[in-house]
């Protein structure tokens, strides 16, 4: 027998009652297990030392919690405090309580950016010389990002942090992003112990594909409400609280990454109302009102000047009445999005105060991961458009415009409005030779260490720059060899001395730059670039070789306006001999353009071996479009199922989202197979039964087989062709996941399961 006390003070709610008495041996044990027997000793809430017990790491004293914000597709002066048109208080508030750095660089690309910030080395040295959905089979394009490459995650965790990681995650390879992994290319395989956010490049804001973790989550279907950018600030929040509750001993490192403003633009419709005829003198006039911003705030020199609007880019005036109306409202909905989320920031760091974590918090909000992007000329009601090379007319688009912004929109504001937002420089996303698509403003934050509040510091710097940056400041040095592997040098440069002295040497005298072809290489204020021949709000595919160079000295062109090339040959010569040794040693030779030939499949390794056959089960399993043998122009899928009505309805099987995909259902007994590649009726080809099925068993096939330059579309019942359909062109669908008897991640409104019970979907993919 054994005696113990049993202490309530232990446990929730801290009743005082204690208990006492005599109970067997086996009931001291269990008590004991749950760590509820023997009094509370003095000594307990105190930190000891122990013998056995592995000792965990300790961050160095006093070490700053850190903070890395990174917005995406944020032009360098969309926000307000930097002369733009978008409230945004919450980045203001860090930008007035630090430093902002106005010759602060990326990558032109979202991928890129995020692999130069989380490792601190060139984006080429770590695989990702573009976005992960165009990897090829090169050095520096493998979409992989090595083990000889630690991230900020890796390394802050090693030294005592607690890590995690909300938003966007672009450094997945495709084809490690299905429900087996592998997973150490994943957020918690880069060091961070909590994620929560999505995979891949874009996410419906209101029907967004959520990962926590490893896990596929859907968001709640009964949040009438929901919004991605309130969800993340939410999980945030409830970080922060639970970290401060369990661990207020130990620094963190959050690293938020959200959406916004990559496209689909989307917001809620009073946030939308907020920003009603705000722009409607259009992007010509906007751009000369930011700019006098600028200048007057000092966020830009006086001497600067404005770089001119591209000749194929529209000026507003030339516009019809509709097509005013309509791109001023999509601005309005882009400008609410960011207002939005802006809002959401707010909430985390009020978080922070409330906790007592935000003076000694670092931050570091990068406002944008390239320039805005001027992908579409005309915007957009579906991204999707674009790939298949379609551009809506006026009128779709008017009769469509109301939906903008809500849950049955994708889209994307004109490239004029982007262009504006890149005041004023030249250009935008994915041109990496000119300042529109590599500058963006960096606001620092630090009140219990930046004493020299709301300044502006000119000093030159890159995203690779912020990891050595977080080391210094922190106190700490990565480590030279991690898990075994040696580490490659970190590319970065620290600039953390600027933090308290304005006058600190520049660290950073050169960088090369390059993205699709399109390239430049800074050195001591000049800048040598390649020119834009062509139209980057279309798919590129140019010859990076035609291109011709300029030169540029950003000392006296700080927009980079004046082009010199013809005036310093021997400087631009110099230049290009740099670039070119440079590109050689990062990885960044082969050159190419050809987006839409690299987004094929074909091109990187696939989430399941290659076979004549492929046997798919039901369940909640999501998989990935690497880890699903898409539709091509010759495909088969057959699916067994028994009916156990004549009235089973639900889904079958399904591939993509509500903006481009296929799915095959069951309606009122009726066997339905929709293609629908962008989201549009022009190109949706739609297959029906003419009756329902009998109860029994079933085969049900759908067939693509090549006709022509298009394809014939053919569902079969039980051998029969009951249908079919033809187009004289084939539309890929590039994005979205699959699901085997279970909705899409965005269908909440029809049954979550089939009435009929399938067996399998077995796909033939040629």
């Amino acid at each position: 027998m054994a005696k113990f006390a049993f202490d309530n003070t232990r446990l929730p709610g801290k009743s005082q009652l204690l208990l006492a008495g005599i109970v067997p041996a086996g009931w001291a044990c269990i008590a004991l297990a749950f760590g509820m027997a023997g009094p509370l000793a003095a000594e307990d809430s105190e930190v000891r030392e122990w013998n056995h017990y592995p000792s965990s790491a300790q961050a160095p004293d006093g070490a700053p919690n850190v903070l890395v914000v990174l917005t995406d597709d944020v032009g360098f002066s969309a926000a307000s405090g930097l002369g733009g048109p978008i409230p945004t208080p919450a980045f203001d508030s860090v930008m007035q309580n630090g430093i902002t750095y106005t010759r602060f660089h990326v990558t032109a690309m979202c991928s890129p950016t995020r692999a130069a910030l989380l490792t601190g080395r060139n984006h080429h040295a770590v695989g990702f010389g573009a976005i992960a959905n165009v990897a090829v089979d090169e050095p520096g394009y493998t979409s992989v990002i090595p083990d000889s490459a630690a991230t900020i995650g890796d390394v802050l965790k090693m030294n005592g942090y607690a890590t995690a990681f909300f938003g966007k995650n672009h450094n997945t390879p495709e084809w490690e992003t299905g429900p087996l992994g592998p997973f150490e290319r994943w957020p918690n395989g880069f060091g961070f112990d909590y994620f929560y956010g999505f995979n891949g490049p874009a996410a419906d804001q209101i029907n967004p594909e959520l990962v926590e973790n490893r896990n596929t989550v859907r968001r709640d279907p009964a949040d009438e409400d929901y919004f991605l950018d309130r969800d993340l600030a939410d999980h945030m929040v409830e970080w922060i609280h639970m970290q401060d509750t369990l661990q207020d001993h130990k620094p963190f490192l959050l690293y938020f990454a959200p959406g916004t403003m990559h496209a689909p633009q989307q917001a809620p419709s009073d946030w939308i109302e907020k920003f009603d005829g705000q722009y409607d003198q259009g992007w010509d006039v906007l751009r000369e009102e930011i700019f006098a911003r600028q200048k007057a705030m000092g966020i830009i020199p006086a001497d600067a000047e404005l770089a001119p609007r591209p000749a194929n880019m529209p000026a507003w005036d030339s516009l019809t009445d509709s097509q005013r109306s309509n791109y001023a409202y999509l601005m309005e909905v882009a400008a609410a999005q960011m207002a939005f989320m802006d809002f959401q920031f707010g909430r985390v760091l009020d978080a922070l105060r409330e906790t007592g974590e935000l003076d000694n918090t670092l931050i570091l909000y990068v406002q944008g991961d390239n320039g805005g992007a001027i992908h579409e000329l005309a915007g957009s009601m579906n991204a999707y458009e674009g790939f298949a090379q379609i551009e809506s007319t006026d009128a779709e688009l008017s009769a469509r415009i109301h939906l903008a912004g809500g849950e049955d929109s994708f889209g994307n504001y004109p490239a004029g409005w982007a262009f504006a937002l890149n005041t004023p420089f030249p250009w935008g996303k994915a041109v990496a030779s000119h300042l529109g698509g590599t500058r963006n403003a960096l606001a620092v934050s630090w009140p219990q260490h930046i004493a020299d509040r709301g300044t502006i510091r000119s000093h030159y710097t890159h995203v690779i720059d912020l990891a050595p940056t977080i080391y210094e400041a922190i106190g700490i040095t990565p480590p030279a060899v991690v898990d075994g592997v040696e580490q490659q040098p970190i590319d970065g440069l620290s600039f953390a001395a600027t933090f308290t002295d304005a006058n600190a040497t520049e660290v950073r005298s050169e960088q090369y730059y390059e993205m699709l072809g399109s390239r430049a290489y800074y050195k001591d204020g000049w800048l040598a670039a390649t020119g834009v021949t062509w139209d980057p709000w279309r798919i590129p595919d140019y010859d990076p070789a035609s291109l011709p160079w300029e030169l540029y000295n950003l000392d006296e062109d700080f927009s980079q306006v004046n082009n010199l090339a013809s005036e310093h040959p021997e400087k631009l010569a110099e230049l290009l001999a740099e670039f070119d040794e440079t590109a050689g040693r990062y990885n960044v030779y082969p050159l190419a353009s050809d987006y839409l030939a690299r987004l094929d499949p074909s091109n990187r390794p696939h989430a399941v071996q290659p076979a004549d056959s492929y046997t798919y089960y039901p369940g909640n399993w999501r998989y990935p479009i690497a880890a699903w043998p898409n539709v091509t122009p010759n495909w088969e899928a057959t699916v067994d199922l028994t009916a156990n009505s004549s009235a089973d309805s639900g889904p079958v099987f399904g591939m993509g989202m509500r903006f481009t995909g296929y799915r095959l259902a069951m309606e009122n007994g009726v066997p339905v197979f929709i293609y629908d590649p962008t989201g549009r009726e022009e190109e949706r080809m739609t297959v029906r039964a003419a009756e329902p099925l009998a109860p029994g068993d079933h085969r049900i096939t759908v067939r693509f087989t090549p006709e022509g330059s298009g394809v014939r579309l053919a569902l079969s019942v039980n051998g029969q062709v009951v249908a079919q359909a033809t187009d004289d062109r084939f539309y890929r669908v590039f994005n979205g996941a699959a699901l085997v008897g279970r909705p899409l991640i965005d269908d909440r409104t029809g049954p979550r399961e089939c009435d009929c019970d399938i067996n399998s979907v077995t796909i033939n993919p040629s």
